[in-house]
């Protein structure tokens, strides 16, 4: 599944600062569809480079990380059930900064 993964508010420093990532992503275990807390797992494994705990917290992403997909917070779509599909854009952002 194709999707674009977009990073913000310091994170992409965590991705080799890189801003925007076209990726494929499979669901995992032969599942149908691609939920958000698969797409996580795979996200701090395949694109995190360094501090994977400023980015997650278990098996979500760390208070203080706005999660919009398709310019809907993810809050209103289920968070980690979330259903990706095919050319979804996720944007990841970083709330919290130092003074």
């Amino acid at each position: 599944m194709q999707l674009t993964l977009e990073f913000g508010g310091g994170l992409e420093l965590l991705c080799d600062s890189v801003k925007i990532h076209n990726v494929n992503v499979d669901p995992q275990n032969g599942a149908e569809k691609l939920i958000m807390k698969d797409l996580l797992g795979w996200v701090r494994t395949n694109l995190i480079k360094e501090r994977p705990e400023m980015f997650m917290k278990e098996d979500s992403v760390r208070p203080g990380v706005l999660v919009l997909v398709n310019d809907c917070d993810w809050e209103l779509s289920g968070q980690l059930d979330t259903t990706l599909e095919e050319k979804d854009v996720v944007v990841f952002i970083s709330t919290l900064h130092g003074g």
